[in-house]
């Protein structure tokens, strides 16, 4: 280790894996490198000492949650931190928690994130990987990137059957490719920048939110649809918990800069009040049976859903991970969850006068327009 000061720990959600699995794997690596001579392994507990500068790899497990919090190293800092199969762990912020708690006294800190990609595009891990972030490297490998005798003939044997015979498995089993499930419900999303040059061009705006109160968010975003190429371009969002009035207002104005109007939730008339008496022109949503179910489906038929997926992280987030539920019996429910949608459902009330046949009525339909006179 460069810096005679840094000091590593290795977690998993479980900490009776620990041994087969990190520890082991490190011994390979001592070994592999040729300095066995500079390490001790200590197995009770399991921990790894380089000798010449006696700076430690130390191993926890996260369901014991005390053992992390009371981690200390005689010299110097816990400069590492390595998640192994990060995927099992419960969130984000039971990561934070545990970070908060081990990176102290140091200038600079490394943190390491292991795992298998899951099928689900709504896993956490697979959502957190995609938000940007500046001091982030994210690398992606496989087995067809290390040398085939680490891995053996056998290995590379079922990999290749399981190719021909089940792609969708082998993609992301072997390839670490978020798949899906299958119970996706957008799939014709496209992520990319939107420029301030192609905002100016768009001819009509339409502004929709959701109000959030508690553990929920307010969501507010700004979309421009494309009749024609049946697209949707969303650009702009303001998404909070626990956002005020005030708050809301500047942060709308900044977009709309000329006062559209905006279709609201209605479910809050007085929410809704707070916004008028501030001066935005509030148009309450008519909402109905059917209502849901009707503009996710016209959603889902669009060509294009595009997002900008700096403008708008949260938008992006939530369409890409919004899933049927499964049913327990290896298929999904038919209904729309209720959950992590709040983008979703002010994009309905965005669009909700070019929606078109709603709440499950159908128009009514001229004689003349069925060529019938």
């Amino acid at each position: 280790m460069k810096d005679p000061n840094a000091n590593a720990v290795v977690l998993r959600k479980v900490g009776m894996y620990l041994k087969d699995s990190v520890y082991e794997q490190l011994l390979w690596a001592i070994s592999v490198l040729g300095v066995e001579a500079y390490w001790l392994a200590k197995r009770s507990p399991l921990e790894l000492v380089y000798m010449p500068t006696g700076q430690r790899i130390i191993f926890r497990g996260a369901d014991k949650p005390r053992k992390i919090k009371s981690t200390k190293v005689k010299n110097g800092y816990i400069r590492y931190l390595w998640y192994e199969e990060v995927d099992e762990f419960n969130g984000l912020p039971e990561i934070d928690t545990i970070n908060q708690s081990l990176m102290r006294g140091g200038a600079k800190f490394d943190t390491f994130y292991s795992y298998n990609p899951p099928k689900s595009v709504r896993n956490w891990v697979n959502a957190a990987v995609v938000e940007p972030r500046k001091d982030k490297l994210v690398h992606h490998s496989d087995y067809r990137t290390v040398p085939p005798q680490w891995l053996g003939p056998q290995f590379i044997a079922e990999a290749e059957y399981l190719k021909e015979s089940n792609p969708q498995r082998y993609a992301n089993e072997y390839l670490g490719e978020v798949t899906g499930t299958g119970g996706e419900i957008f799939t014709n999303l496209e992520f990319r920048h939107i420029s301030d040059e192609e905002i100016e061009s768009y001819d009509r705006i339409y502004r929709g939110l959701d109000w959030g109160y508690g553990a929920d968010p307010f969501a507010y975003i700004s979309a421009y649809y494309n009749s024609t190429a049946r697209e949707l371009c969303i650009f702009y969002e303001f998404y909070k918990c626990g956002a005020k009035y005030d708050e809301i207002v500047d942060n709308i104005r900044k977009e709309n800069t000329a006062n559209g109007t905006i279709t609201a939730e209605s479910a809050e008339p007085r929410s809704n009040d707070e916004l008028r008496t501030r001066g935005l022109i509030i148009s309450a949503a008519k909402k109905g049976k059917g209502s849901v179910e009707h503009g996710i489906q016209w959603l889902q038929n669009l060509n294009r859903i595009v997002i900008d997926p700096v403008r708008c992280p949260n938008t992006k987030r939530e369409f890409y991970g919004y899933e049927h539920e499964p049913d327990g019996l290896g298929g999904f429910r038919s209904d729309f969850p209720d959950k992590d949608n709040h983008t979703i459902d002010a994009t309905r009330y965005a669009l909700e006068s070019v929606l078109g046949r709603r709440y499950g009525r159908v128009p009514s339909i001229s004689k003349r327009q069925l060529g019938v006179y």
